[in-house]
């Protein structure tokens, strides 16, 4: 019997190379998307069928698939306010590139387009969940905001699109740019002699979970018979502060003497203290939540960096 083909954009990426893994052990056929020449050496054994395309400018013809999960885009919300255009521009003509080219075809995948819990205003009670305020606090957020309007539009056109509000996820491969990864960096940086690190605001509360049990609730989404709603926030329902995160991450690194200083320079007074979502929806209606605990996630982030350096 033929196994089920999903289609994952971006699966060079960091959620992408998980994803991957995840679908493949769920015994399904990953058709691989992205910009390089060839998937990531990872996940080489796993990517059935590979197509490397510019999205931006058009969706591979690729044999019927039974769902694309879309992670390709520019991900960073600090960088979208040097550029915020490019990120406008490139995010959203990726949804377009998707949803014109299934427009022609007669058989039409399940599209899960990956939106970000950033797009929520912090300002308002918490747990957030899929009925919250939206609030365009960064060309990023404004970029994610367009892509859903483009599923409900493409959903309009006769197609079967769903969203997913992703909040925080960290985990083993997580490159530069975002919380875990930056603190690992200064503190394996560390010199003979110094006892600390200096960072930005590391007090505000996030609500993490583990990109593995992510992938995972990409999965149950894209596959489910049948959905009864067309947003899905994943998310642990928890938050979790920056210090908190670097004293599991020092004391998994063997480094428990050293310190953290906040640079106050670095501290912008719009950051909210502190961000929780809601994932009842997902919950309720598919079964899904988080399996693995943060601990666990940090101690695997450091053994896949010492794993990569030897």
């Amino acid at each position: 019997m033929e196994k089920e083909k999903v289609a994952v954009s971006g699966v060079n990426g960091f959620v992408g190379n998980h994803l991957a893994q995840e679908l493949g052990n769920a015994g399904l056929s990953v058709i691989g998307i992205d910009l390089g020449p060839k998937p990531n050496a990872e996940i080489s054994g796993v990517v059935n069928e590979y197509y490397q395309a510019d999205l931006t400018k058009e969706w591979p013809e690729i044999p019927h698939v039974k769902a694309i999960i879309h992670l390709a885009g520019l991900a960073a919300i600090g960088p979208s306010f040097d550029e915020p255009q490019k990120y406008i521009n490139a995010n959203t003509s990726m949804v377009t590139s998707i949803g014109e080219y299934y427009k022609k075809q007669d058989k039409k995948p399940r599209v899960v387009i990956v939106s970000s819990g950033s797009i929520y205003d912090p300002n308002q009670p918490m747990p957030i969940n899929e009925k919250g305020e939206v609030g365009l606090f960064s060309p990023y957020a404004v970029s994610k905001t367009c892509n859903e309007h483009q599923a409900e539009y493409y959903c309009n056109r006769g197609q079967d699109w769903v969203v997913t509000r992703p909040f925080n996820h960290i985990g083993p491969g997580q490159g530069q740019g975002f919380l875990l990864p930056d603190l690992y960096n200064r503190l394996s940086s560390l010199k003979k002699g110094e006892n600390k690190i200096i960072t930005g605001n590391i007090e505000t509360c996030r609500d993490y979970t583990d990109v593995r049990d992510i992938v995972r609730a990409y999965c149950i989404i894209a596959l489910a018979k049948k959905l009864n709603r067309n947003v899905y926030n994943i998310c642990s329902g928890k938050s979790l502060s920056g210090i908190e995160i670097f004293t599991e991450l020092k004391n998994a690194m063997g480094l428990n003497g050293i310190k953290c200083e906040i640079d106050q320079s670095l501290i912008r007074p719009t950051d909210a203290k502190n961000i929780v979502g809601d994932n009842s929806r997902l919950k309720d209606e598919l079964g899904w939540e988080p399996k693995i605990k943060i601990h666990q996630t940090i101690v695997d982030f450091v053994e896949s960096k010492s794993k990569f350096k030897t």
